[in-house]
């Protein structure tokens, strides 16, 4: 995972902030085939909040020391 995370630290904040508007709607979708039981792998919800989550700690990061 920290590979995941050092990957994330070498994009722009324009191309992280991106990847929360794909992640979000993907998020939408994964809740709505749940709700519906068409999901194979509820875990992959999960997964998708955690990279939310990611970012936005990055996002934050870079916030602060500007």
């Amino acid at each position: 995972m920290k590979k995941y995370t050092e990957e994330l630290r070498q994009k722009s904040t324009d191309e992280l902030k991106k990847m929360v508007v794909e992640l979000k709607e993907k998020l939408l979708k994964l809740r709505f085939k749940n709700a519906f039981g068409q999901l194979e792998n509820p875990m992959e919800i999960r997964k998708t909040r955690k990279q939310i989550a990611r970012i936005f700690t990055i996002l934050r990061e870079r916030g602060v020391k500007a």
